[in-house]
């Protein structure tokens, strides 16, 4: 149902393309006529867009709340939770900051500029860093749950998930909770069924008015994303590995490419579990203890591959919507990238709601995430292999040091 659902997105976005561009070509001749289709297309796009709105804040409070008050056993593990955390932590925030260096540098989506016709954006001075972080704390968690403002929901729900973990009696708080985040991921898979319709409908109405001028644009956007995983694991995990677990690069590469290609193949960090820890424990020596704590945490909070996809995109869309980012937004995308990436991981089109997340942080149209969803789908297989490989770094450090 899962690939089907993507079919269809892309077939969607393809259909969408084509036609935008003939709306496009036939709008001197037919101008009435293309006003009432860009309308409803218009209307289509608008309620696929508040559905979105709708899900983001209720998915990260939930899943985020749930999943630190679920994290009892890190206590446990002591040494080897912090040394996992700090490390899936420590790559992500480098994966984001990676994406965001090399996206300034690329600029695609640089010299489109679509207009943001819904978006009305005041942009005042930069704050200080000190500002910047003195706003995560929320006065009214209410308010910022209302608002959507995510990294004040964020840090609200780890908070309450801290706390609830540590009460005695637990179990009702949990069941309730536990209760409500499958009925918000439950929402999710049914209401994603409109997906198809609304990406048809944004993507017919963009290329609409602008064109083809998109398309090149597009493949900029896809082939930085590409760059930036490469570099990602062959300057981050490739020296990590090397320095700490004392893995040649030739042994490492041997030892995960069946996990890799199976990443590569079922788009599914989780679906992939299996399949590392066996190699890992076979080709390495993990010990049990860790590997089988270290692989489930990473398949659910290390999404390096989705904060480059995040910080590319953002970049990109700031660029065709022509706005400019100030220091204060960079530095926004890399806490709300990190943070969010602990409690939305796992979460089915979890690139979709935490793309959302940020560009409601810093202000973007959410339109843009239609241009850039239709080629989602095969950088999607790419940020997987990238996310199980980090799991199987991360593990060979943590093995290493508690020898």
């Amino acid at each position: 149902m899962k690939q089907d659902l993507q079919k269809y997105i892309f077939y969607s976005f393809l259909s969408g393309i084509v036609l935008g561009i003939l709306l496009n070509n036939l709008s001197n001749f037919f101008p009435e006529l293309i006003k009432l289709i860009l309308n409803i297309l218009q209307f289509g796009g608008d309620v696929f867009l508040k559905i979105i709105k709708m899900l983001v804040v209720p998915i990260v409070f939930f899943s985020l709340l749930i999943g630190v008050a679920n994290l009892k056993n890190i206590s446990t593990l002591g040494r080897i939770g912090a040394k996992t955390l700090s490390l899936y932590v420590f790559t992500t925030m480098l994966a984001i900051s990676l994406s965001l260096i090399i996206g300034y540098i690329l600029s695609p989506g640089e010299g489109v500029n679509i207009s943001a016709e819904s978006t009305q954006l005041n942009i005042n001075k930069a704050p200080s860093f000190f500002t910047v972080l003195l706003d995560i704390i929320p006065e009214n968690p209410f308010k910022s749950l209302s608002e959507g403002n995510m990294l004040q929901v964020i840090f609200f729900s780890l908070i309450l998930g801290g706390c609830l973990s540590n009460l005695k009696d637990n179990k009702n708080l949990l069941n309730f909770f536990n209760g409500m985040n499958e009925l918000v991921l439950k929402m999710l898979s049914s209401l994603m069924t409109i997906a198809p319709i609304g990406i048809f409908c944004l993507i017919s109405k963009t290329f609409a008015t602008q064109g083809l001028s998109s398309i090149l644009e597009l493949l900029k956007y896809f082939l930085g994303v590409v760059l930036i995983i490469f570099i990602h694991f062959f300057i981050v995990y490739i020296p990590l590995v090397k320095l700490f677990a004392r893995v040649s690069i030739k042994n490492f590469l041997s030892g995960i490419k069946q996990i890799v290609l199976f990443a590569f193949s079922t788009s599914s960090s989780s679906a992939t579990i299996p399949i590392t820890l066996q190699n890992l424990n076979k080709n390495f020596n993990v010990k049990s203890k860790i590997s089988s704590f270290t692989v489930p945490l990473g398949a659910t909070i290390n999404m390096d591959g989705t904060a480059i996809m995040q910080g590319m995109a953002t970049i990109f869309i700031a660029n065709i919507y022509n706005i400019d980012l100030l220091f204060s937004d960079y530095l926004s995308i890399i806490l709300t990238a990190t943070l969010a990436s602990v409690g939305t991981a796992g979460v089915p089109g979890v690139g979709i709601i935490m793309l959302g997340m940020v560009l409601n942080q810093v202000g973007l149209p959410l339109e843009g995430i239609a241009i850039v969803i239709g080629v989602d789908r095969l950088l999607d297989m790419l940020r997987t292999s990238l996310n199980v490989s980090g799991d199987a770094m991360v593990t060979l450090v943590v093995n290493k040091t508690e020898k």
